[in-house]
């Protein structure tokens, strides 16, 4: 397995920190939380996808793409990530977002992670629900390509097996981090939603025997199609990494109780999350990924699922910035 045979560009601030959560753990009275703050990869204010882009948005250097297209949700992490990166690379930059909340509050129109979007200098298309988006950008990228352009197409969430890598390589990444520290880790958790940072992470832990149970808290899809989409993903990325058959389809587990009444609708756990999170380790948690995430981790401790003596870290995917789009549905919000 060697990352470095593979085209790469610099945009993440690596490695990310590895941190104790003592007061959480101790309000929990449960297992010893760690947390892998991948919120601070630095690109325009952090999260998981920058590690993607790093792979992503080398491939479009290497075949001379001058605009990049993606698409998300209205308050995409993974959209401000790509227009950040491509203007830090003097790519120009294409955005798709879908409306998959049917929320009209301002601040969630054009503040958060659109406003980033715009400073970053992407143009923006918007689409109603329930289309097949990527069948859209791929419209649009052949509109532009007929104007001469040479565009690169990133799937949704960066999670094609070129993205994944970025993953793979945080799981070589934090093992080194156990290892160097001491840290022996029962489990990893963390949000799951496009499946890219699930399957890499899995991808490498298998690839490196670390015999570490991830566990995917799941933001959008059921359990069967989520667990699908990962598996195969992690399948073809093993194929890229010409180590094919090294995952197993028992070691993709994901848990999608946590959802609520849908994708990027915070649920009241997530909401407590945020709050929890916030009030005592100072982290901030989106609405979307990471406070899913960490609700499904705190209702697990009080269930017993985790135990006391365990260590668990939770891989913070970031996204923050999302907040300021969400006032409308904090408690202390407008």
């Amino acid at each position: 397995m060697n990352l470095a045979k593979f085209p790469r560009v610099s945009l993440a601030h690596l490695p990310t920190p590895l941190e104790p959560m003592p007061r959480l753990s101790a309000l929990l009275d449960g297992p010893e939380l760690w947390i892998k703050r991948d919120d601070c990869t630095g690109l325009s204010t952090g999260g998981n996808k920058t590690r993607k882009l790093e792979f992503l948005m080398a491939e479009a250097l290497e075949q001379g793409a001058d605009i990049v297209l993606t698409q998300g949700a209205t308050q995409s992490n993974h959209a401000r990530q790509t227009a950040a990166a491509a203007a830090k690379l003097g790519l120009d930059c294409h955005l798709l977002l879908e409306d998959r909340t049917g929320y009209n509050h301002k601040n969630y129109r054009f503040n958060g992670n659109v406003l980033l979007d715009h400073l970053h200098g992407a143009t923006i298309e918007y689409r109603g629900p329930d289309l097949d988006m990527h069948a859209e950008m791929v419209a649009v990228a052949d509109k532009f390509a007929a104007d001469g352009r040479k565009p690169y197409v990133i799937p949704g969430g960066g999670s094609n097996p070129t993205g994944a890598l970025g993953y793979v390589n945080c799981a070589l990444e934090m093992i080194n981090q156990f290892v160097t520290t001491g840290l022996d880790v029962d489990h990893i958790v963390h949000a799951t939603g496009s499946a890219g940072t699930q399957a890499g992470l899995i991808t490498g832990l298998c690839a490196m025997n670390a015999n570490t149970p991830l566990l995917g808290i799941g933001v959008r899809a059921p359990k069967p199609k989520q667990e699908e989409n990962v598996y195969n993903l992690a399948v073809a990325t093993c194929e890229k990494l010409g180590c094919p058959g090294v995952v197993d389809r028992a070691d993709v587990v994901a848990n999608t109780d946590y959802v609520g009444e849908g994708y990027g609708i915070p649920s009241p756990a997530a909401l407590e999350a945020i709050d929890l999170f916030a009030r005592y380790e100072a982290i901030l948690l989106d609405p979307v990924y990471s406070a899913k995430g960490a609700a499904g981790l705190i209702d697990l401790i009080r269930n017993g699922h985790f135990k006391k003596g365990e260590r668990i870290v939770f891989l913070h995917t970031g996204g923050a910035i999302g907040l300021t789009g969400y006032t409308h549905v904090l408690p202390f919000g407008e």
